[in-house]
């Protein structure tokens, strides 16, 4: 089967000796002149196409008085999320959300695609580099003393002193990161012994599902979460790989639909999980579909936004740190405007510019949510990342092309190494790399301050990052063209936010 795969992961650009990592952007075009907007309600399936809806009750009113309004507008509940009051529901009735709306109990309601529940699936555009064996037995000739064999291949680990941090502490069992992705293969060996299934499930419908290996990739699915997951958590077992937080769980919380897609109704059910199941860290390395921006002024995509901000900030009471990618377009996200030439991703696709300050990335863009911007070997700003100031908050490794940020020997690819489901390794890059570098951290730092709340996480991370300082000129690929414009001082800039994050300053201050 094809599949669609999400765009916190690149593809490095041509001119590498190796093949390129996972490819999920849309392809990049020319500014435009505005146009109208195509909104979900006017691309809403016809009768007898059933669409999932996010229903959000207003507070102070009665969810059981909304769900009898539901069905009788045409409506089959899901699940209601009464802590935050999200009502997950699919109807065919094609003027659903309209009447719906109606009801004095209902603050907002939309659609969560363009396309019917069916089975979607798109092009697959690229696949993870895989370790071959011959750098696999060269890697572990090389290896240290005291190193994991495949260590020397991860720069990044040294760039964020997790290896000096490592040497006062590995993190805490009792503290868990949950990877809300594609699904994570518990049974790679370096991954299995710091796995908690209590904290895993399959969030796919917006309902859990906590079937045994639920939480897995299936066949011919994305290897994505299974690669983050080991960013975080690798075991420093003599194995393989080590992640930024070796000592710590990880947990499976899967979100995305056999074609890749992560819809609102899933985005919901993994932040109400992690909440209720002692989750300390979630990493989140995707945007919501089927809109890479949800703008207010749109009934549909105002009831996204108010669903998965309400999940993440009722995530955040219960304990828990949201840490999220700022994606992959070379992007400034607090320019006054953007080009979205990739929405709906799961329908038919039309230009339109957007103003990042009302039209928003989610869960990446939300009060409260961390957001990551991705450096390469060299602690530069990675070609792709997306930027912005006052919308990135700290900067992580997340690799770029090695012709554009060669990493110092022994290390030999300027992408990021993780675990592949199968017990396997490979490389990719991407902001999706650089959040679970953040996740581990703040993992460390949850393990260090076990009573710490998320505030208090959030604040350790932002003062023990690296301050750094813009990189200006910035012309990544040496062409005489700026390529982005840096904006700010150091330790509070467009590029790094805080600055790198550090794993040392995590388990000592």
């Amino acid at each position: 089967m094809s599949v669609r795969l999400n765009r916190r992961t690149v593809t490095i650009p041509l001119g590498m000796a190796v093949a390129s990592a996972l490819a999920f952007l849309p392809n990049v075009a020319s500014a435009t002149e505005a146009v109208p907007q195509v909104t979900t309600a006017q691309s809403a399936a016809a009768d007898g196409d059933a669409l999932s809806y996010v229903v959000n009750v207003r507070p102070g009113h009665s969810s059981a008085s909304v769900q009898k309004a539901i069905a009788k507008a045409g409506g089959t509940v899901v699940i209601a999320y009464d802590q935050i009051g999200v009502i997950v529901v699919h109807s065919s009735k094609a003027d659903f959300a309209k009447e719906i709306r109606k009801d004095k109990g209902v603050e907002s309601a939309g659609a969560t695609r363009t396309a019917p529940l069916s089975p979607q699936t798109t092009t697959e555009v690229g696949t993870p580099r895989a370790l071959t064996g011959e750098e696999l037995q060269a890697a572990t000739e090389a290896a240290a003393d005291g190193q994991e064999p495949l260590q020397g291949l991860q720069w990044d680990l040294p760039m964020i002193k997790a290896d000096k941090a490592h040497e006062v502490t590995l993190g805490s069992s009792k503290v868990t990161v949950g990877v809300i992705d594609t699904g994570v293969d518990d049974t790679h060996p370096d991954l299995a012994a710091n796995f908690d299934r209590a904290a895993s499930v399959n969030c796919v419908s917006g309902k859990p599902n906590t079937a045994d290996g639920a939480w897995r990739p299936n066949k011919g699915e994305s290897a994505h979460g299974t690669h983050v997951a080991g960013e975080i958590a690798a075991a420093k077992n003599g194995i393989g790989m080590v992640g930024v937080a070796p000592g710590v769980k990880v947990s499976g919380i899967k979100v995305s639909t056999p074609g890749g897609w992560f819809y609102t109704e899933a985005v919901v059910c993994g932040f109400i999980w992690a909440a209720e199941h002692g989750v300390d860290v979630t990493n989140n390395s995707y945007y919501t579909d089927p809109w890479q921006f949800n703008c207010k002024d749109d009934l549909d995509q105002k009831a996204l936004v108010e669903a998965v901000s309400r999940a993440t900030k009722y995530a955040e009471s219960k304990g828990t740190v949201n840490v999220a990618a700022a994606g992959n377009d070379n992007w400034d996200l607090a320019a006054k405007s953007i080009l979205d030439d990739g929405s709906p991703n799961d329908g038919t696709v039309v230009d339109r510019v957007i103003d990042p300050k009302k039209c928003l990335d989610i869960p990446a863009q939300l009060p409260g949510v961390v957001t990551v911007s991705s450096v390469g070997a060299k602690g530069i700003k990675s070609s792709f990342s997306n930027y912005g100031q006052g919308v990135i908050e700290i900067a992580a490794p997340g690799g770029d092309s090695t012709r554009y940020q060669t990493p110092d020997a022994p290390a030999t690819d300027g992408r990021i190494l993780g675990t592949m489901p199968g017990g396997g390794y490979g490389w990719m890059a991407g902001t999706s790399m650089a959040s679970p570098h953040v996740a581990g951290v703040a993992a460390l730092i949850k393990s260090t301050h076990p009573n710490a709340r998320p505030n208090q996480v959030k604040a350790l991370l932002a003062q023990g990052a690296d301050k750094k300082e813009c990189t200006t000129p910035y012309d990544i690929n040496g062409d005489g063209k700026i390529d982005a414009e840096c904006k700010g001082g150091k330790g509070n800039n467009s590029f790094y936010g805080k600055g790198i994050t550090n794993a040392l300053n995590a388990v000592t201050k």
